[in-house]
C-alpha cells in the first residue's frame, strides 16, 4: 500500500458523493426557486409524503441527512405550515410527523417535477443501463449496510 496514490477524481466514494451533490443541487434550485423549499426540506415532505407519522430520527435514517438537519427542516416545515407534530398512536410518548394539507398540496406539484427530473436524467441511459445501475446500486447500498 506504501506508495499508492489516491486519484480522487476516480475513487468511487468521491465520485458518488460529486454526482449526488450536484444532483441534488439542480433539483434544490428548482425547488427552492418555486416553493421556497431547501434541499432538506423537499427530502423530509418526499419521505413524510410516502410514508406518514415517522419520527424525526427515522426520517434522518431513511435520507442519511444528519439530526441538525432534519432539525432544521422540521422547525421551518412546522412554521410554514406544512409539517404537523403529533403523538404516536402506539406510544404516547413519541412524536411523530406528517404533512398538513399544505405539505401534501406542495408535495403532490413537487412529485411530477421530479420525476420529469429523473426521465431526462436517465434518459442518456438505454433500458438495460438502466436496470444495469438500479442493480448496481443496489449492491452497494447492501454492501455499504453488511460489510463497511
Amino acid at each position: 500500500m506504501v506508495g499508492e496514490l489516491l486519484i480522487l477524481r476516480k475513487f468511487l466514494p468521491y465520485r458518488l458523493s460529486v454526482l449526488s451533490n450536484r444532483i441534488s443541487q439542480a433539483i434544490a434550485d428548482n425547488y427552492e426557486e418555486k416553493f421556497s423549499l431547501t434541499l432538506p426540506e423537499w427530502r423530509m415532505i418526499a419521505v413524510l409524503g410516502e410514508e406518514s407519522n415517522l419520527s424525526a430520527a427515522e426520517v434522518s435514517h431513511r435520507t442519511a441527512m444528519d439530526k441538525v438537519a432534519v432539525s432544521r427542516a422540521v422547525k421551518n416545515l412546522l412554521a410554514s405550515g406544512r409539517l404537523e407534530r403529533h403523538f404516536s398512536n402506539d406510544d404516547r410518548r413519541r412524536s411523530v410527523l406528517s404533512l398538513s394539507d399544505r405539505g401534501r398540496k406542495v408535495y403532490q406539484k413537487v412529485l411530477p417535477l421530479a420525476l420529469s427530473y429523473e426521465v431526462r436524467l436517465l434518459s442518456g441511459l438505454s433500458a438495460e443501463e438502466q436496470d444495469f445501475l438500479d442493480n448496481i446500486l443496489d449492491k452497494l447500498d447492501d454492501i455499504q449496510l453488511h460489510t463497511l
